[in-house]
């Protein structure tokens, strides 16, 4: 699974919407979509706290399984 795939399906288990994850890793809104779509990969800051948020490992987002 791809980390934008991956991002995707742990917020929309958490149902939130991208504008509150967006709130929570200090991002806009349209920056977590750009993640979710592919366009663009999270920073490692934002790695770490995509992590922290989501209660998972760097290597569970980061790497495919």
């Amino acid at each position: 699974m791809a980390i934008s795939d991956r991002i995707r399906k742990l917020r929309q288990e958490r149902h939130w919407s991208q504008a509150e994850l967006g709130e929570q890793l200090g991002v806009h809104q349209k920056q977590v979509s750009a993640y979710e779509r592919g366009v663009n990969l999270p920073s490692t800051e934002v790695l770490i706290k995509l992590a922290e948020v989501f209660n998972v490992t760097l290597d569970y987002l980061a790497f495919e399984a």
